[in-house]
């Protein structure tokens, strides 16, 4: 999974509703590209080398976890949608509606279908005055000068004027309002590591993550689960406790809340599952002891797989000591986990169904659980 890059788009359309084509434009990068961090204002100018109507031309910065290839294919696709007509003979025309991408993060690509940074930025007055609304410090990563200074530097004279319209940052503004703290499970291969690391990185959270890879127990377990199994359940207890007992009480007034990629009672629902009756009646007595220290969660959010997505995840993921696990071991788990989510009436559960969701690799099912969480929150 990419983490997010910071990338710069320009925007132009002069033909029909310019403004509501900028917009439908700018909805669409949203739904299919990345979070819309910024948005310039508009500027009209005059047809850019060729004879032609006026442009609406705007620029936006976007936070993407997509490479610059699939930026590009998905604005063909934004354009194809809105009815861009293209032709072949390589000479400017007029145009409901023009993407291009302008910078990715400080990268230099030079292939047959893509330049980055675009050439034409120091030598267009209409991409660098709407890019002084939102990054006139930043750094051109090629040229090495800022972009106030590639405008005061622009051979371009053409006359150009802000407008009074203005574009709408698209979306929702997910908040998560109330939650200090959201505990994110599911059974294994579920995919909640990688939803709990996203939403941390999108909106800006404290991120907790189970240290499982560490446990030198958890591949013997796998090998000798009856040999094992105590070893394995008390040192993740232990871990567990230590974990969330450090990070829960270090406030971070930098981040405004603090998600987990895991609940420590998924500690016992485990141990319920793995340990024979007299090693689980120890270990209960020893997790009721540590888990009233603890800290719960505001917000306990259950992303559910069918057993056969998990399974295809496990094997994806590829982790050896994993591949052996049967279908009757994850099935036993869910319901352990339904059991315990039955029972609890002080806590803000959500079961979210996920079996038909891909997240990682489909922005629009990232926003889709996203709405799903809002609607418990709110």
């Amino acid at each position: 999974m990419n983490s997010p890059k910071t990338v710069l788009l320009a925007l132009g359309s002069n033909l029909g509703d310019r403004l509501g084509y900028l917009q439908t434009a700018l909805d669409q990068i949203h739904e299919n590209i990345g979070w819309v961090r910024e948005v310039s204002g508009i500027y009209e100018t005059p047809a850019w080398g060729f004879e032609g109507n006026s442009f609406f031309n705007a620029c936006t910065k976007i936070e993407t976890r997509l490479d610059a290839q699939q930026i590009l294919k998905n604005l063909q696709a934004i354009e194809n949608e809105l009815g861009r007509e293209r032709n072949n003979s390589g000479v400017y025309q007029n145009r409901v509606i023009d993407l291009d991408l302008l910078i990715f993060e400080d990268e230099s690509i030079q292939v047959e279908n893509l330049q980055i940074p675009h050439p034409g930025i120091p030598d267009r007055k209409f991409v660098l005055l709407p890019l002084q609304d939102i990054a006139a410090k930043e750094i051109h990563p090629v040229i090495k000068k800022s972009y106030r200074d590639l405008l005061a530097d622009t051979s371009d004279t053409s006359e150009i004027n802000k407008v009074s319209e203005k574009l709408n940052i698209p979306g929702k503004k997910y908040n998560f309002p109330g939650c200090n703290y959201i505990a994110v499970e599911g059974n294994i291969g579920a995919g909640k590591t990688s939803f709990s690391t996203m939403v941390s990185e999108d909106f800006n959270a404290k991120l907790i993550l189970e240290r499982f890879k560490d446990n030198p127990f958890l591949p013997k377990f796998y090998e000798d689960k009856d040999r094992y199994a105590f070893s394995l359940e008390m040192s993740f207890l232990a871990d567990r406790y230590q974990q969330l007992s450090d990070d829960l009480a270090q406030y971070d007034l930098f981040k405004d809340f603090i998600i987990s990629d895991y609940d420590v009672f998924k500690s016992l629902i485990f141990a319920r599952i793995t340990l024979h009756e007299d090693e689980y009646s120890l270990y209960h007595k020893l997790f009721h002891l540590m888990y009233k220290e603890l800290v719960k969660p505001e917000l306990y959010i259950y992303l559910y797989q069918n057993t056969d997505r998990l399974l295809q995840n496990i094997k994806k993921r590829g982790r050896d000591y994993e591949q052996n696990i049967q279908p009757e071991y994850l099935i036993e788990i869910n319901k352990s986990y339904l059991n315990f989510i039955k029972s609890q009436s002080n806590m803000k559960v959500q079961i979210i169904d996920i079996s038909d969701l891909d997240f990682v690799a489909n922005r629009q099912d990232y926003l889709k659980l996203l709405a799903e969480i809002d609607k418990a929150v709110n």
